[in-house]
């Protein structure tokens, strides 16, 4: 019996996908479970696979092709059954116009996309009412890394590698039908790839020559001007923008901490090794998720209909990735200890900057932590992140000039911005949260005891 392959909703928020490549090519048997295509979602790039044995015996969408949730991609059947029908219904693929110069007399780039610029520190939302996760990240699935084109075999077959292994290889000039794989089935996987690595001559005659550096992206060559097709993740920003400043009722509030305990307590935990290593960020996120706790009316979601307050306490925070932001979250950080908080958020990051986080480690936080102060930035404000109802944006820390009882000292200072959904979140509300991350901030100590 002949299988659909469409468009599945491979993230919780998805309403698209962009075909990135193929794997299969018609006339190919595949059974269950084989990866038939990349799909980049508006969080990952991942991996369509097969839900049915058979024979690829129709493929309608193109690499590059944006399709709906649901839309038919491919057909699977035995060798000799009739598909017409199935290939009759399928909507016809979108052609891609070609690319034209305006016009010599055409006024130049009257409407440049620098005209409304997007914030950059805005987060990825999580979808309206997500089932919350269980404690912690779950596993890895079946997300993987931007890739490069799988490349043929010695034998004339295609090598069966992970998208993963495949940039490894292209980054480090590693001829894919060289390697022999130890994954499933013959699979290529990551560790294939360093092991060849390790195992090219070391006297550098064979030596892979540097990848040529890009061209960024937004450098014209010809013409007045370039087009860049929008990413899905890049499209969904833009969706939960316009969700969030327009009907989002949003007031903001700042304060500026004292950093100096903070910075003493990294200084000495760096001391007993880098396994101790804090960031500020670590500590401000163990503060917002105690503070949260202690203000359970803050750590809720609008329902439209009613206000949800959580019992759980699930803190986001923004990471900057090529193509925008997503917001990993840390499941449960008010039971967690900052060094176990710190060793979760740098692997989260790791993990959103190969675009490898599975749903599960991107969706159902309660608050969200958005941080620019190692990019310079002293004071900004982050726009909420539906249907949570407030943020924090963090600035750097630097050294200020202060008054202490009647003295001008010096002292490590750090700038906090707290934007609030006031259907939630009422001022006075929002103020006393703020003071007990405050508190806590300025005080580390209780947050190890």
């Amino acid at each position: 019996m002949a299988t659909k392959v469409v468009m599945e909703a491979l993230s919780p928020t998805m309403e698209e996908g962009r075909l990135v490549k193929w794997l299969k090519n018609e006339g190919d048997a595949v059974k269950t479970g084989d990866v038939l295509a990349e799909v980049e979602t508006d969080k990952a790039v991942m991996e369509l696979v097969a839900r049915a044995d058979g024979i690829i015996r129709k493929r309608i969408a193109n690499e590059g092709d944006a399709s709906p949730v649901g839309t038919l991609l491919a057909v699977i059947a035995a060798a000799d059954e009739n598909i017409d029908a199935l290939i009759a219904s399928a909507p016809a693929p979108a052609s891609k116009p070609a690319a034209t110069e305006p016009a010599a007399t055409e006024p130049v780039a009257a409407k440049s996309a620098a005209a409304e610029p997007a914030p950059t520190h805005t987060p990825i939302a999580a979808p309206a009412q997500p089932a919350l996760p269980p404690a912690g990240p779950s596993g890895f699935g079946a997300v993987s890394a931007p890739t490069v084109a799988p490349t043929a075999a010695s034998d004339g077959k295609r090598s069966r590698s992970s998208p993963l292994a495949r940039r490894l290889a292209s980054e480090r000039g590693i001829d894919l039908s060289q390697v022999l794989g130890s994954g499933p089935g013959g699979r290529i996987v990551k560790k294939d790839i360093e092991s060849a690595v390790k195992s090219a001559p070391a006297d550098g005659s064979k030596a892979p020559a540097p990848a040529p550096k890009k061209t960024p992206r937004f450098i014209t060559r010809d013409g007045d001007f370039q087009d860049i097709p929008n990413t899905q993740i890049r499209k969904t920003i833009a969706r939960r923008l316009a969700e969030s400043i327009g009907p989002v009722p949003t007031y903001y509030l700042t304060a500026e901490f004292d950093a100096g305990r903070a910075a003493d307590m990294r200084a000495q935990l760096k001391e007993l090794g880098d396994n101790y290593k804090l960031s500020f960020n670590d500590i401000v996120i163990k503060a917002v998720a105690n503070a949260l706790s202690e203000h359970p009316e803050v750590n809720a979601w609008w329902m439209g209909d009613s206000i949800r307050h959580f019992n759980r306490v699930h803190v986001a925070m923004a990471v900057a990735i090529p193509d925008g932001l997503i917001t990993p979250v840390i499941f449960d950080a008010d039971r967690k200890g900052i060094s176990q908080i710190s060793a979760e958020a740098r692997h989260l990051a790791e993990l959103a900057r190969q675009r490898k986080l599975t749903p599960e480690q991107y969706t159902g936080s309660t608050f969200s932590v958005s941080n620019l102060g190692m990019l310079g930035i002293d004071q900004f404000t982050a726009i909420i992140n539906p249907p949570e109802a407030g943020i924090l944006a963090v600035g750097g820390v630097e050294a200020k000039a202060v008054v202490e009882n009647g003295q001008v000292v010096v002292r490590q200072r750090m700038r906090v911005t707290m934007s609030c959904d006031h259907r939630v979140i009422d001022g006075a509300t929002g103020a006393k949260f703020l003071q007990t991350v405050k508190r806590l901030f300025e005080n580390p100590l209780l947050l190890v005891v």
